[in-house]
């Protein structure tokens, strides 16, 4: 029997509208990482990018379970001798650009510095509020929180 590999030519891309209201993060974020890398699909192949285009609305008010808002922290560097800054995820969500928390939960879940990874991360959108520029691509909708009761705190 001989394994079958899809063709970049022959990719069907769909497009796929996701809300994130109370949708607990992680759980999401596994959700979109399989769909952004195409292996929900039976035709996955793993050097091509055969996964979907994503479309999230209302990032700024995804579920963060336990305490984690106030006790879990972002770090980045600035590259100057002791410039290790770091944001709690609640002051991310409060400031001006809440929905990096849930593109860099998304990105920690994608293969890690790899060409694929990034032309599979520029098929991710990701908007704070519940508008998007997209209504003519007529995405399919797909409730994440009714996959599992745990999805939805």
């Amino acid at each position: 029997m001989k394994s079958y590999y899809i063709k970049p030519a022959e990719v069907n891309k769909k497009w796929v509208l996701i809300d994130a209201q109370d949708v607990v993060l992680g759980r999401l974020a596994g959700v979109v990482a399989t769909r952004l890398r195409g292996k929900h699909l039976p035709q996955y192949t793993p050097n091509v990018d055969c996964g979907d285009n994503v479309i999230i609305i209302n990032a700024e008010k995804v579920g963060i379970t336990g305490r984690k808002k106030e006790q879990s922290l972002f770090y980045w560097h600035t590259g100057y001798p002791g410039g290790i800054k770091s944001r709690t995820w609640g002051q991310i969500l409060d400031g001006k650009h809440p929905e990096r928390v849930v593109y860099k939960a998304i990105e920690r879940m994608m293969p890690k510095h790899r060409p694929l990874a990034r032309q599979q991360m520029s098929n991710l959108r990701v908007y704070a509020g519940s508008e998007h520029p997209h209504a003519a691509q007529n995405p399919e909708i797909l409730d994440v929180g009714a996959m599992n009761p745990k999805n939805k705190r």
